[in-house]
């Protein structure tokens, strides 16, 4: 099980599955509102699971009935959930909704996800005991301390986000899997707000349109470890190659990695550490 030892945010924002108007009642409201334990869909997805990651860590379990572990993990995460306000559960049925297991980049069932900030915060698979479920829950609260907004008090009115019609045309195109579509949309909108978050959906679209493309195995593969939120394993792994090859080979890697250090940005301390690597790797 991994240990959330600094908050970072991830490589991606999973934009791609947001709705633009969610259902009336469905806001990331007050405290009084929020379910502690809930199923995501596509049309929940942007409310209870991006938004409310802005709160409070978001726990995603993505599991099916054909995987044995999936329904202990299901009682444990919810009754670990249950009466308090550091963190929610989110259960995807990756039999009903393959789409957004995807969008994590789930390779095996059941995967646990921690999101925070709107972003993947760190993973595991498979089966834990209650007792190590429970460390690791106060592992990633402890880890964003101080960092999210926290849950609105009860009384409290949820401010009301603007957000730009043509990110409705964008989150179209990708449920039709237009990504050149998208991406000249999202291209559009960053021409007039240059924002964090216009960015990282943008690098998600790249990342999804390269899953469908003819690729070597070893950025197929570190996409996919971007996807997820493990970049230092994307990272490490074409550092490490990069240092075995020459020439154009080489310079491939290396403008790889410099595609992936941009689109997690320079204040990313994992950036600012593969970058070291990087420089060594270099000569």
């Amino acid at each position: 099980m991994t240990n959330p030892n600094k908050f970072s945010g991830g490589a991606v924002d999973l934009g791609q599955l947001k709705k633009s108007a969610p259902a009336a009642g469905a806001g990331a409201g007050s405290s009084a509102e929020v379910a502690t334990y809930f199923t995501v869909t596509q049309q929940n997805f942007e409310t209870e699971v991006l938004r409310r990651s802005m709160q409070v860590p978001v726990i995603v379990l993505v599991g099916s009935e054909r995987a044995d572990a999936t329904a202990t993990l299901r009682t444990d995460l919810e009754d670990l959930a249950a009466g308090q306000r550091e963190f929610v559960v989110g259960y995807v049925d990756a039999d009903n909704t393959p789409q957004i297991a995807q969008a994590f980049g789930v390779q095996a069932l059941p995967t646990v996800i921690a999101l925070a900030g709107g972003q993947p915060l760190t993973n595991f698979q498979g089966a834990q005991p209650k007792e190590n479920l429970r460390k690791w829950l106060q592992a990633i609260t402890q880890a964003v301390a101080g960092k999210l907004q926290g849950l609105p008090d009860a009384e409290e009115q949820p401010a009301q986000e603007s957000q730009d019609p043509r990110l409705e045309a964008a989150m179209e195109a990708l449920n039709a899997r237009d990504y050149d579509r998208a991406l000249n949309i999202y291209d559009e909108v960053l021409a007039d707000n240059d924002s964090r978050e216009i960015r990282q959906a943008r690098a998600t679209v790249v990342l999804l349109k390269r899953q469908d493309s003819d690729q070597r195995a070893e950025f197929a593969t570190a996409d996919r470890d971007l996807l997820a939120g493990n970049a230092e394993k994307a990272f490490d792994d074409l550092i490490e190659l990069m240092k075995t090859t020459a020439g154009d080979e080489k310079e491939e890697i290396k403008q790889r990695l410099i595609e992936y250090f941009e689109m997690l940005g320079n204040s990313d301390p994992r950036v600012k550490q593969a970058r070291t690597k990087f420089a060594s790797a270099l000569y």
